[in-house]
């Protein structure tokens, strides 16, 4: 009996380190600074080197959110002089116009940096907490609107040429799967086969429509990474499993997904869905430094093992 106990106990004391670590430690004092290279097909010559920030999923007005980190993210961004952000939705968390007017104050340093940002709107911006819910399109209005007012674009499968004189690097913008908005084909339109282009997106899943050799580099968030994880297994989400036709849970891509001269990264985010904990799974900021590159990326089947 005695020795049931004794187990039991630090069974009791294990599980309340993880809800200490998780909920405090992990998300509100350790944000991953991912950075990475991407080689981009047809990148301009002024764009060679530069660098661009990957930022997802602050769910603002959640019980106990995770405001302080975004603040921290901003920081950090403009401490790298990042040349450009982009935002991939879920700024709040719940329809109140409060909650959007503290998301867009968390963010509007990085305009007043004089830093280019663009945006584009996650399914809680939306109102959806699933994807059946009732959404509340007037929120998300409100929200595209005072970001405008703030100084960040937002774009609803629209493009925007960030290039100059050596060419055009179009910014494309994928509206929210959730609240049907999803429209890659409209967003693309205008841009040609030589063009350089970045894509981003909510929700990972519109990645599988892009035809080949048309997303060289497309950027997501949604997942959270799973937000709750065991360490030392893979890393796919829960969301896989919970939801249809979820893609990766965070980073790069791997080529059983990829079409040919396309690829992927998600963010895992900053904020929480359900639960305010982060286990394993720590908030993330991506710098993105561009590259050239001769041509699409060799072309494989994408289900071919590496």
């Amino acid at each position: 009996m005695k020795a049931f106990k004794h187990v039991f106990t630090i069974f009791l004391l294990i599980i309340l380190l993880l809800v200490i670590y998780g909920g405090v430690i992990e998300p509100r004092l350790l944000l991953d600074e991912q950075k990475t290279e991407a080689r981009l097909p047809y990148l301009p010559a002024e764009w060679e080197g530069r660098r661009v920030a990957l930022l997802a999923d602050f769910q603002v007005g959640m019980w106990w959110d995770n405001t302080g980190m975004v603040s921290k993210a901003v920081d950090r961004i403009i401490s790298w002089e990042a040349d450009m952000v982009l935002i991939c939705g879920d700024f709040v968390y719940k329809p109140d116009t409060a909650v959007v007017n503290e998301a867009v104050d968390l963010v509007r340093p990085l305009a007043e940096a004089n830093i280019p940002v663009y945006a584009v709107l996650g399914n809680h911006d939306y109102s959806l907490m699933k994807k059946e819910s009732n959404g509340r399109p007037e929120i998300a209005r409100y929200l595209a609107q005072q970001l405008e007012e703030a100084g960040i674009v937002v774009l609803e499968n629209e493009s925007v040429n960030v290039g100059s004189g050596t060419g055009p690097l179009y910014v494309v913008g994928i509206g929210s799967e959730w609240a049907g908005n999803s429209l890659p084909d409209q967003a693309m339109a205008g841009i040609s086969a030589d063009d350089a282009r970045i894509i981003f997106m909510h929700n990972p899943v519109a990645y599988r429509d892009f035809a080949p050799r048309t997303a060289p580099l497309t950027l997501a968030g949604h997942t959270h990474g799973g937000q709750l994880r065991l360490p030392l297994l893979p890393s796919e989400s829960w969301l896989d499993i919970a939801r249809d036709r979820e893609v990766v849970a965070e980073g790069w891509s791997s080529e059983k997904i990829d079409k040919p001269g396309n690829r992927l990264y998600v963010n895992r985010g900053i904020g929480f869905s359900l639960i305010p904990m982060r286990l394993f799974c720590r908030p993330e900021l991506t710098m993105i430094t561009l590259k050239g590159a001769e041509g699409y990326m060799e072309d494989k089947d994408p289900g071919e093992a590496e």
